[in-house]
């Protein structure tokens, strides 16, 4: 899988079928907030997640954040519960380079494409108890929701990278 080429959106959908990883996938016009993929969480009957891309300041490391929608961001704590300095959002370039993907794409989905596992992947322990979650097939035009055990225990796998929940309401 890891040499690709053609349209991503196709190759993540590619992939998720040679898994055996079952999904549902709606197309719409593009969405950059969370608020814009609420439509998809309803049509979907799946919960869309915040995906926040970050790194600290001097790029030492990268993290994608998965959130529940409802969940504000609070830098601070987030960084003190995964033991980072502070984290704020990683440049776009790096985002292309580690997941082939840009910002209002962004999703775990494109893990498929970090090859040195160089993207650590943090979520919000609420998530846990949702049986779907719906991802972006790195572009902004679609969604695609599966099922949250499909996620953690064959795409996770796969794609080398291991799963830290965090509580993103520490602090709130």
């Amino acid at each position: 899988m890891r040499k690709m080429a053609g349209d991503i959106s196709e190759l993540v959908i590619s992939e998720l079928g040679r898994l055996g990883i079952i999904y549902d996938m709606i197309e719409h016009p593009p969405v950059m907030t969370i608020a814009d993929c609420m439509y998809a969480q309803r049509a979907l009957g799946a919960v869309v997640p915040k995906n926040l891309f970050l790194t600290p300041r001097n790029m030492s490391a990268f993290y994608l954040c998965l959130m529940s929608p409802e969940a504000e961001f609070r830098t601070a704590d987030i960084s003190k519960e995964i033991g980072s300095s502070r984290l704020s959002f990683a440049p776009a370039d790096q985002l292309m380079r580690l997941m082939r993907t840009a910002p209002g794409a962004i999703s775990p989905l494109g893990l498929l494409f970090d090859e040195g596992c160089e993207v650590r992947l943090i979520a919000d322990k609420r998530l846990q108890s949702e049986r779907r979650l719906a991802f972006h097939p790195c572009v902004n035009t679609a969604t695609v929701a599966i099922d949250l055990n499909d996620f953690i225990n064959t795409f996770l796998p796969f794609t080398g990278h291991s799963l830290a929940w965090v509580d993103a309401y520490a602090g709130q």
